[in-house]
């Protein structure tokens, strides 16, 4: 009985503990901000005492301020002169394209995202993983293989940022009855929270023919 409910507890107390310290972690790092600001201006110097949260607050309005600058014409010839800056210095500029180019992609509101959420076949036969369409291949990898091959990006568990990018023949995708949000739930919870839409298992999916790998 004792074990029983500590267990309870655990349950209840665990999720909510975590969630705090996340929240304040955030809260914490983003207040650091504040010691950009010159020390008049900072909320101690005219409240008198800390105001726990108002680095967040000012990290939203300089989000806020940069999205309405660089909607503009001026603004986006601002960025553009900022990207060619970093593109001139090494290292540099291959980190910065590349966390860009990512950037863009899963925060684009042009549907370049990931796309829907698919079954494949993974890592090997007999083995299926939750995936993303990204999009095709382009022409310049689909003359090498199928024309209509699709780019499926199968994240791990429980880090979804990192994982492994297919190009997988469309016979060999499987579309499941769940939103992009539900399959990121699926795998960031390692299979634990399971949707209520079902996904049809493996053993009532036809096997496909050809090979996955990683690319």
């Amino acid at each position: 009985m004792f074990k029983k409910y500590m267990m309870t507890g655990l349950l209840v107390w665990i999720p909510l503990a975590l969630t705090i310290w996340v929240l304040v972690l955030i809260v914490t790092s983003m207040d650091r901000l504040l010691l950009l600001l010159p020390p008049p201006w900072r909320p101690e110097q005219w409240l008198g005492f800390p105001l726990p949260g108002a680095g967040l607050v000012l990290t939203v309005l300089i989000v806020f301020a940069t999205g309405m600058l660089a909607a503009n014409i001026i603004g986006q010839r601002l960025v553009g002169w900022w990207e060619s800056i970093l593109g001139r210095i090494p290292i540099v500029s291959n980190i910065y394209r590349s966390v860009k180019q990512v950037s863009d992609t899963l925060l684009s509101q042009d549907g370049h995202s990931f796309r829907r959420a698919v079954l494949v076949e993974f890592p090997q036969r007999g083995q299926w993983s939750v995936g993303f369409v990204v999009g095709t291949t382009g022409s310049r990898l689909s003359k090498h293989l199928d024309p209509q091959a699709l780019t499926v990006y199968v994240p791990t568990a429980p880090n979804p940022t990192s994982g492994y990018t297919l190009i997988v023949p469309p016979g060999e995708v499987r579309d499941v009855d769940l939103s992009v949000d539900e399959a990121l739930k699926f795998v960031i919870s390692m299979g634990v929270v399971v949707p209520e839409a079902r996904v049809d298992t493996a053993h009532d999916l036809p096997r496909a023919a050809g090979t996955v790998g990683k690319v």
